[in-house]
């Protein structure tokens, strides 16, 4: 019983890094479907009621492709963490920092309130430890070919 439950689990560091990642992501992706002004108000924007909103206002359609995104993203995470898929991880890692950028500099620019800055460092901070995650797992694997290998 408990072997089938590690089974379950992400089987290296760079594996938890993007399972964290995942669940963390498909959270606030529920949260942007279920009760999307929660949502708003926890990533800095405030809510304007349905009753004030003008015709041609698409906030809403707009938050819940948003968050349908992100529990899919988040979902395809935890799927690739738990099969263990590391050109994945590798593969998010660039694109992650890149939305770190963006969104800082939508903060940057006036773009998006102060708030939405922690969505752009919750990216960055979460590439830079899958990153690391992936170097050391690469460099521990290289140190054992070494020592594995008499020629050396």
């Amino acid at each position: 019983m408990v072997e089938d439950f590690v089974r379950l689990l992400p089987s290296s560091p760079s594996g938890w890094t993007m399972a964290v990642f995942g669940v963390l992501a498909a959270g606030p992706g529920v949260v942007g479907l279920v009760a999307p002004d929660a949502l708003l108000e926890l990533m800095g924007f405030r809510p304007v009621p349905d009753s004030r909103r003008v015709q041609g206002d698409h906030t809403t359609v707009f938050l819940t492709a948003s968050s349908m995104a992100a529990l899919n993203m988040g979902v395809y995470y935890v799927l690739a963490a738990l099969s263990g898929w590391k050109a994945f991880f590798r593969w998010t890692v660039p694109f992650r920092l890149l939305t770190c950028a963006v969104f800082t500099l939508a903060v940057i620019g006036g773009r998006a309130p102060s708030g939405f800055l922690g969505v752009g460092l919750w990216e960055g901070i979460g590439a830079i430890v899958t990153g690391a995650a992936l170097r050391y797992e690469q460099r521990r694997a290289s140190a054992r070919e070494m020592d594995a290998d008499p020629a050396v």
